[in-house]
């Protein structure tokens, strides 16, 4: 007895991506940092960069996140880390839902259930230095920059631009070797 032959649907494999294209910058920077972050426990390092924008200066100036831990094969309900200054771990523990709640906001859902307490010394975030005295920018590039709403890409994108004003020499297009 010969079994009939069997019909097969194959899909065609997809494509790999090709290791040796251009990728923009943008999609590249996440990638360096993420190994040592999901080795500490942060599957997103925004956290650790944004902190004060999550907690406010207040609490940032008085603590750090340390990890985030989850339980087994889920992605919420985790416990976060802190690293806090001594005397503030009471007033830190008194506003812990608060924090909760907005670490979760952040997320965008339920990724914390607990907060966990650490005693140790956090240290104040590195103010950055002015930049060097620039000219003011021309009345032609302050309109053009006038109808950007967000305040932080707009005080980047003055800075470049006055940047580029100061500088006396043209730009160097090429190769770098």
């Amino acid at each position: 007895m010969t079994k009939p032959p069997r019909a097969t649907t194959r899909q065609p494999k997809p494509e790999p991506q090709r290791a040796l294209r251009a990728r923009s910058v943008s999609e590249l920077l996440p990638d360096v940092g993420a190994a040592s972050f999901r080795k500490f426990g942060f599957i997103q390092h925004s956290i650790v960069s944004r902190w004060g924008e999550i907690v406010g200066e207040r609490y940032a100036r008085v603590s750090i996140p340390e990890s985030i831990k989850f339980p087994q094969g889920k992605r919420e309900q985790g416990v976060l880390s802190l690293i806090v200054s001594g005397a503030f771990a009471p007033t830190m523990q008194h506003v812990a839902p608060e924090i909760m709640d907005r670490v979760n906001r952040f997320f965008g859902y339920p990724a914390v259930a607990k907060i966990a307490i650490r005693h140790g010394q956090v240290k104040a975030p590195a103010k950055a230095a002015p930049p060097p005295s620039l000219k003011p920018l021309s009345e032609a590039m302050g309109e053009s920059l006038r109808g950007i709403v967000d305040p932080e890409l707009k005080a980047v994108l003055e800075a470049l631009a006055a940047g580029v004003a100061a500088s006396d020499e043209k730009p160097k297009i090429g190769r770098i070797d």
